[in-house]
């Protein structure tokens, strides 16, 4: 093999290989508690930008991971830990501003997987319709 064919092998292998990598986007892996028991790993993303990103994992046997966990648990409890099924909170009025925010849940409840992903046009529509659960402040 020549020195030419040799550095073209190279170079269409280094192009394949970095091909594979951009073809494939790294998924975030949700942290897995060790004790077993319900837990969701919990994100609000602001916009559009990742660096807005706040994440708490929120564990419910006994109930830990923000300062809400109780309250998170007792109302994931209430709906068997599916999230599209909390009642509004009565009474809430938000205003009519467009500043999105993702909210997204990964994990499980009662032996069940989780994926919940939602996006709500600002924070207090988020947290009327999902009360303490993503209440990561």
């Amino acid at each position: 093999m020549t020195r030419l064919s040799k550095a073209t092998a190279t170079c269409g292998a280094l192009l394949v290989s970095a091909a594979l990598l951009a073809a494939a986007p790294a998924q975030a892996v949700a942290p897995r508690p060790t004790g077993g028991g319900d837990y969701l790993y919990l994100t609000v993303t602001r916009g559009d930008a990742a660096s807005a990103t706040r994440g708490a994992l929120l564990l419910c046997d006994p109930p830990q991971g923000y300062a809400r966990a109780a309250d998170a648990c007792a109302a994931l409890d209430s709906v068997g830990g599916d999230i599209a099924r909390l009642a509004p909170v009565k009474g809430a009025m938000c205003p009519m501003v467009y500043a999105p925010v993702t909210a997204q849940a990964r994990g499980e409840w009662n032996g069940r997987p989780i994926e919940y992903r939602e996006r709500f046009s600002n924070g207090c529509v988020l947290a009327s319709r999902t009360g303490p659960v993503f209440a990561l402040d």
